[in-house]
């Protein structure tokens, strides 16, 4: 009987059972557009799942697997893994990875460009198939509680982004609103990418909103800092902080502590430098809806 077993599993494909589940490719834990299989398979339908990204993020493998394939599909960059007994595929993904290469789970494919033509905003198409056979991603994301976004009507509102949230998020003035102006220490006149939140040095800085850690660690002028990418794909980053309490790959809850006010980088004094990004773009803060 032992032989018998022994020879069955060197017969199967190395790769995902049924019941595997797949890491989330992106940080974002939510669903724009959910699974809708054609009828035939050329007719209409969505084969994969949309989940929403920003601009530039590095998307990794849901499983372990072998890339095979790497470049353009009808235009649109494409990753897709073998994993033995079902592929995921990747759009829109500029690659770094090639043909061949043997990948683990959670190891970065590309980045995530703009650009897909089902995404209202940047995202991620997540394709699963088994041999021509298209299914449900989502049947196989993790354990996290999917937040499926419906693609019927106007799109849901937002988490909230008022400023009288922001300017009372350590109780202390906006000394440096977003825009252009002089560098106080360069004296060179350019974008001020976020508000400077005036504040003592050691205060302890909040999460604005839930998100996970996608960075964690010193970023040239920027002093130590602390992104946060949020669950409607934007990103607010915390910099010049004297410490940093989180790590990447961290999840928080809105009010949990991520740092100290500091005065790290190219700075005049201590103050909370907070940016607010939409697909890679720094926007202003107050005036984001």
């Amino acid at each position: 009987m032992t032989a018998l077993l022994l020879a069955t599993a060197l017969l199967l494909p190395h790769g995902l059972s049924t019941d595997a589940s797949w890491l989330w490719p992106v940080q974002t834990r939510s669903i724009e557009r959910g699974f809708a299989p054609p009828t035939d398979p050329y007719g209409p339908g969505h084969r994969g799942v949309d989940l929403p990204g920003r601009a530039g993020e590095t998307v990794v493998a849901v499983a372990s697997g072998t890339v095979t394939f790497a470049g353009d599909v009808a235009g649109v960059a494409t990753v897709t893994v073998d994993h033995g007994v079902e592929r995921s595929t990747y759009q829109p993904v500029r690659a770094t990875v090639v043909v061949g290469d043997s990948v683990q789970a959670g190891q970065p494919l590309g980045s995530l460009l703009t650009g897909h033509p089902s995404c209202r905003m940047t995202c991620l198409n997540l394709g699963r198939l088994r041999g021509d056979e298209y299914l449900d991603p989502a049947a196989l994301l993790g354990t996290d509680k999917v937040r499926l976004i419906s693609p019927d009507g106007p799109p849901p509102s937002p988490p909230s982004w008022e400023p009288e949230g922001i300017v009372n998020l350590l109780g202390g003035p906006v000394t440096s609103p977003f825009g252009m102006r002089r560098h106080p220490v360069t004296g060179e006149v350019k974008l001020h990418d976020g508000v400077d939140l005036g504040a003592a040095c050691g205060t302890p800085v909040p999460a604005f909103l839930a998100g996970t850690v996608t960075f964690s660690a010193p970023r040239g002028a920027y002093g130590e800092q602390v992104e946060l990418a949020h669950d409607d794909g934007r990103v607010t980053s915390y910099s010049h902080l004297s410490r940093r309490d989180v790590r990447t790959g961290d999840r928080v809850e809105k009010g949990n502590i991520i740092g100290r006010v500091g005065t790290t980088g190219m700075s005049t004094g201590c103050h909370l430098h907070l940016m607010l990004l939409i697909d890679g773009t720094p926007v202003d803060p107050l005036s984001a809806g």
